[in-house]
């Protein structure tokens, strides 16, 4: 008798085995931009078509572009962490003071392009501001590419910008415009469209990268950069799970879900980014748009008016007792690790 209760007992637990090992979830992956843009078609979708390939089958990613499961895109990080949804995107800095260390990289001329900004900016958060991602499993964070400006009329000087209505993406980066004469108008990118064509805006700060999902290139006619490998300015972003849905899931799964997050995928999101602004920058040179990139000593003049914006960055961290210029100095290191 006993021992047909072990083999029954033996049978039982191979088939509770059995059955977590078959498990098959589906995760639900919120974010703001349509699904033709660049991150969501060519990192979004190649991660969930992965992670669904390396599973088995056995995880299905369903994919809701253009926040159709409701909320605004300042929504988007607590649907994750709340379980609202297993999966989001989002820019971080559309929820000002969440992720202070980490706003770090939006400061002027900080990174360079969004690969390797982004690589940098995984490893800036893990050693310096992983506390800020508490209770939510991070999949990637990444920047985009050298940020600039995309105007109705030109500009060719600092002095040109004075009193243009910006769009500014982030607290830094609206406190940066007007630092540097804008009047800034904080803004989600999903509505930079409908902002500039009823001339809410004079024009925006955004990469390349976005310009064709929002149609950029035919409402304004004029596109200013910088000299230099560093960009005036980025934000950055976050791709995050719902903890309470990455630890129900059987371990095989957690660890397919782990090779698909980390370093090496911020970077696959930097790198998407960059072949998304050569894209941008074709669309608007075939577009016979004006493009201008400032000289080194024009561009220097930028970087001196824009100097105010770091170090009020300084005092903001000063404030809640954090060391700002020795997190400006490990990002700018984390940044020449990277080889720029």
């Amino acid at each position: 008798m006993k021992t047909k209760l072990f083999v029954l007992g033996a049978l039982a637990a191979l088939a509770m085995t059995t059955s977590a090992l078959a498990q098959e979830v589906t995760l639900r992956l919120h974010q703001m931009l349509p699904a033709q843009a660049t991150i969501p078609a060519k990192a979004l979708t190649p991660w969930a078509e992965k992670v669904q390939a390396d599973s088995g089958g056995r995880i299905k990613v369903e994919l809701y572009p253009a926040m159709q499961l409701g909320g605004a895109p300042p929504d988007l990080y607590d649907q994750a962490k709340d379980g609202v949804v297993d999966l989001i995107w989002t820019v971080l800095g559309y929820t000002p003071g969440r992720f202070p260390k980490s706003e770090v990289f939006e400061l002027p001329f900080l990174i360079t392009t969004g690969e390797a900004s982004s690589a940098a900016f995984y490893n800036y958060v893990m050693a310096n501001s992983a506390d800020e991602f508490a209770g939510v499993k991070v999949i990637a964070l990444h920047t985009h590419g050298p940020g600039l400006f995309h105007t109705k009329n030109p500009i060719n000087k600092l002095e040109d910008l004075k009193g243009m209505k910006i769009r500014g993406g982030s607290r830094i980066i609206s406190s940066m415009l007007a630092q540097l004469g804008a009047e800034p108008v904080g803004m989600p990118v999903p509505q930079v469209t409908e902002a500039l064509s009823k001339g809410v805006i004079d024009g925006t700060t955004i990469p390349w990268e976005v310009t064709p999902s929002l149609k950029v290139a035919e409402l304004v006619k004029n596109h200013t950069g910088f000299s230099g490998t560093h960009g005036l300015y980025s934000q950055t972003f976050g791709f995050t799970m719902n903890l309470d849905s990455y630890n129900r899931l059987p371990d095989d799964l957690k660890a397919v879900i782990d090779a698909n997050s980390g370093l090496e995928t911020s970077r696959e999101f930097g790198r998407v980014m960059d072949q998304g602004d050569a894209v941008g920058l074709k669309i608007a040179t075939e577009a016979g748009n004006t493009i201008v990139q400032l000289d080194e000593a024009e561009t220097a003049r930028w970087r001196a008016a824009a100097q105010p914006t770091i170090d009020q960055w300084f005092a903001d961290m000063k404030a809640i007792g954090v060391d700002g210029p020795a997190l400006y100095a490990a990002a700018q290191a984390a940044v020449a690790a990277e080889g720029n």
